[in-house]
């Protein structure tokens, strides 16, 4: 079988799969957060918590407690790591630099997972599993919480409440993430991927010497971590490691996990709103968009576009050479799409072409589908943008699910369209802008090290958490600005759509006229993903240009 075809039949059973959970999970998720029912570990939680399950929440209240909850986890999961030492299952381990801790409670809380340290050499067990799966789960709900307060924004007429963040957040780790992520974990275990609380362990290797093998609860963190688009891996590694990854079907079933949800959240979404075609819509945009990205870089690393790789015969440096440059391709766009931030290659390894493709998957905003939770309420808001495009094209007020985009919304949806830009920007001029800087972080010179710069603030602000292995990021200044910058990615952009659902609930929805523009067809389908890349394109095509597109002309 030629390596060409083997590619072919890996993305077709891997769409197969997504196809097939589309509708279940779809719908799994729409009853989630319209129930009227409370299980009974919801309400004992409920109760502890001292939350009213059956109280509704105005906008303004439901974003002050996403923003509450997640400074107490930044602070809690701070500790946790400077005090590592004193805790149990440390293994020894010291707790981690002030900056370090703050750049990783960040990350983890902000559903990026960026780490500048090496996993199984800096933390211990139960920082790893109380810590940092705990937030690869919350971190996952509050995304979701957000895009269904959104949902409701649209599907809720006269009101000014969007239900509770409390209710959202604990029906989606109770009946969501943590019932997938315990199956995705037992096959991972049936795979080979390791789950144990023991330390080091010293073993003895075919020629006679001795090896030390880290080993820890990896497969309850490799679930989720997939599962909730968080992406940091127990090892330095990620899903290049054995340990995390074992065999090509743990390759691809990674690979599923990180898409099934986002795939399937347009689903819930068109139940919610009563007209599953608008979920077919946005499902056919992301769809398009991820198949598009997902080719091209997928061409890019098995052509070998370049010099050296054309000198070499391919492009094998970096590669996870078990399963062969496609998988590693596939992984690669998948995670970068996905607000994943898994790998199971090297990034910086990838061609000029494959590297920039990763790179635009980011600045897309990650929405083909984007995270879970962050990439469907990304693509209402490009939506929204979408549908006041065309109304100025036609001289109509713009609607979008009978209800009217006025000054308002779209001064809403233009904030949150650009604060990814604007943070990627400044934060990598301020890095490229100062030799010092850039010795101390950036490995290549040229153009690739402006990619390497470039990509490291895309994934910070989109919350991704993938890396340029060249960028330097263990440097206190990185890990402070690239820990600020993963806050104001995450949660300006969540405060704007909250604020933009209460004001599209508080409207009463309007009658379908003969000069309302249909939402749930292929025009506009299409017009949306033309508008998602022309957005990009328009910012993004100058740093483009002088980054990846610059060296793959060298």
């Amino acid at each position: 079988m030629s390596a060409a075809v083997a590619a072919w039949l890996q993305v077709g059973l891997l769409v197969a799969l997504l196809a097939a959970v589309h509708v279940p999970l779809g719908e799994h998720l729409a009853r989630t957060f319209t129930s009227p029912r409370h299980l009974r570990v919801e309400r004992a939680l409920y109760r502890l918590g001292g939350i009213d399950p059956d109280a509704d929440q105005r906008w303004s209240v439901y974003a002050r407690s996403v923003l509450a909850f997640s400074l107490v986890s930044v602070v809690l999961l701070y500790a946790l790591l400077r005090l590592q030492a004193w805790l149990p299952l440390s293994l020894g381990r010291s707790g981690l630099a002030p900056t370090t801790a703050w750049d990783t409670a960040v990350s983890f809380v902000t559903n990026t997972n960026w780490q500048s340290y090496s996993g199984e050499q800096a933390l211990g067990h139960l920082a790893q599993a109380a810590g940092l799966t705990v937030q690869n789960f919350v971190s996952a709900a509050v995304g979701m919480a957000v895009a269904v307060a959104l949902v409701r924004g649209f599907a809720r007429s006269g009101t000014d409440r969007l239900g509770s963040f409390w209710v959202d957040l604990v029906r989606g780790t109770v009946r969501v993430l943590l019932p997938l992520a315990a199956v995705a974990a037992v096959a991972l275990l049936l795979g080979g991927v390791v789950q144990t609380f023991a330390g080091p362990q010293t073993v003895t290797t075919l020629d006679g010497g001795t090896q030390t093998l880290l080993t820890g609860p990896v497969a309850s963190q490799e679930a989720i971590k997939l599962l909730g688009t968080n992406g940091g891996g127990f090892f330095n590694a990620n899903s290049a490691h054995p340990f995390e990854n074992p065999a090509p079907w743990t390759n691809l079933l990674e690979v599923f996990l990180l898409l099934a949800v986002p795939f399937s959240l347009p689903r819930a979404f068109g139940r919610m709103v009563g007209d599953l075609r608008q979920g077919w819509a946005v499902l056919a945009t992301t769809g398009g968009l991820w198949a598009a990205t997902t080719a091209v870089l997928t061409w890019a690393e098995t052509r070998g576009y370049g010099a050296v790789p054309a000198l070499a015969g391919a492009a094998l440096e970096g590669k996870e050479v078990r399963f062969g440059p496609a998988a590693s391709a596939l992984f690669a766009a998948s995670t970068t799409a996905t607000s994943t931030g898994a790998v199971n290659a090297s990034h910086d390894s990838l061609t000029a072409l494959g590297g920039g493709t990763a790179l635009l998957n980011m600045v897309l905003g990650e929405v083909a589908p984007g995270g879970v939770g962050s990439g469907l309420y990304g693509i209402l808001v490009l939506a929204v943008l979408t549908v006041f495009v065309a109304g100025l094209m036609v001289g109509r007020t713009p609607e979008y699910l009978g209800k009217k985009i006025g000054q308002r919304e779209v001064t809403l949806v233009a904030l949150s369209v650009l604060t990814m830009p604007a943070l990627v920007l400044v934060g990598a001029a301020l890095t490229a802008g100062v030799p010092a800087r850039v010795a101390a972080s950036v490995q290549d010179p040229g153009a690739h090290g402006l990619t390497e710069i470039l990509y490291a603030y895309a994934s910070a602000a989109n919350n991704n958490g993938s890396a340029f292995a060249g960028f330097g990021a263990a440097t206190p200044y990185q890990d402070v600005t690239l820990g600020v910058v993963m806050l104001l990615g995450r949660f300006v952009p969540v405060v704007l759509v909250l604020a933009l659902a209460g004001t599209l609930a508080r409207q009463r929805r309007v009658p379908v006229t003969a000069g309302t523009l249909p939402t749930h067809g292929p025009l506009f389908a299409g017009l949306l993903a033309v508008v998602t890349v022309v957005v990009t394109a328009l910012t993004f095509v100058p740093a483009l240009a002088l980054g990846p597109v610059a060296e793959a002309l060298l």
